[in-house]
């Protein structure tokens, strides 16, 4: 698998956007923009890498590169340092970020979950029915794992106590093999993740339960486009806009995104990408929320719930407002935003 995805290398022949974004000069030059998906070649990089093979980057003047990652810490980590201008990774991690480093914050410019797809997952013949069977139950998750750190808002939600399973450090492939021999009663991933990974693995999607976080009172948004404020705003501002146009044909066309993701990958399953993309439009993008105000914006009262279930389920001290973590000063206008599915 190649790991960096260069595109619009040659000059514009016609006027493009970029003229209007002054990012390139009347010989048609373009400007460079480095992004990291977070995570590996999977569905969840689908609308960015479909915005890269219809030309959406080169439409806005951008001369774009796409390059996997190893988890949202390490993507903000990197985007705060300068390697990239932006990344795709969960919001509380870049909160964490920015409390720790006053003088290096970044800023989220479009929500890609609207709803969060933070989950526990468990075999369907398992004794564990409720929230509350959870406890003394050994689960898999890292401590990096964002459903291991967001666990005691869940907890805290169904009256648990926060420390009422037992996590297990483990590789998420170790993990998953021990939870299918029976030998850990849950998975903590997000489930789109989880479900088809354990798929791949042999299980069958009948035969497992998932426990969503966000049917038990997590109420805070999923991953987001998260950017440095210093790179060029109008960069920044081209960037979304192909990036929305991808995951707008996304939702739109699944099967679209999981040729995309195999094009990039030609080891991936493009069935089970594309099979995977389509339970993540329908869990995370095709919300009411989105279906009235477009892909990408979000409302004050759930950003501030996401600072508020951040900080607790983190630990941290700290004042933000919604406007510390969120701008939509680069989204396309609202119109520009709208899914084009069914009502």
């Amino acid at each position: 698998m190649t790991k960096s995805l260069r595109i619009g290398r040659r000059a514009l022949l016609l006027a493009t956007p970029a003229v209007a974004l002054g990012l390139g000069s009347a010989r048609g030059q373009t400007a460079k923009f480095r992004f990291n998906l977070g995570w590996r070649v999977e569905a969840s990089a689908a609308g960015y890498l479909l915005a890269a093979e219809r030309g959406y980057y080169r439409e806005e003047g951008l001369d774009v590169t796409i390059d996997v990652g190893n988890g949202s810490a390490g993507a903000i980590s990197q985007v705060a340092g300068g390697a990239y201008d932006g990344a795709t990774a969960d919001i509380p991690s870049m909160i964490q970020h920015n409390l720790a480093n006053p003088g290096r914050k970044l800023i989220c410019a479009a929500i890609q979950y609207d709803t969060n797809p933070n989950a526990l997952i468990v075999k369907a013949d398992s004794p564990i029915k409720a929230p509350r069977d959870f406890i003394g139950k050994k689960v898999a998750g890292q401590p990096f794992n964002a459903s291991r750190a967001l666990f005691p808002i869940f907890a805290r939600a169904q009256n648990l106590p926060a420390d009422s399973v037992q996590w297990q450090s483990v590789d998420p492939g170790l993990g998953n093999q021990l939870f299918l021999k029976g030998e850990i009663d849950a998975v903590a991933f997000f489930y789109f993740t989880g479900l088809l990974n354990l798929k791949l693995a042999g299980l069958p999607l009948e035969q497992m339960r998932t426990f969503r976080y966000s049917d038990y009172g997590l109420k805070g948004y999923g991953n987001a486009i998260i950017v440095n404020p210093t790179t060029n705003p109008r960069a920044i501002s081209g960037f979304v806009r192909a990036a929305t146009r991808g995951w707008l044909d996304c939702i739109a066309d699944p099967d679209a995104g999981g040729k995309a993701v195999k094009a990039r990958d030609s080891l991936a399953d493009q069935a089970i990408e594309t099979e995977r993309l389509k339970m993540m439009v329908e869990g995370t993008m095709v919300t009411p929320d989105t279906r009235v105000y477009g892909w990408g914006g979000a409302s004050p009262a759930r950003l501030q719930a996401t600072i508020e279930e951040t900080l607790l389920a983190y630990n941290l001290q700290g004042t933000l407002t919604p406007d510390d973590i969120f701008t939509s000063q680069y989204l396309p206008a609202a119109a520009d935003r709208a899914l084009r599915v069914k009502s």
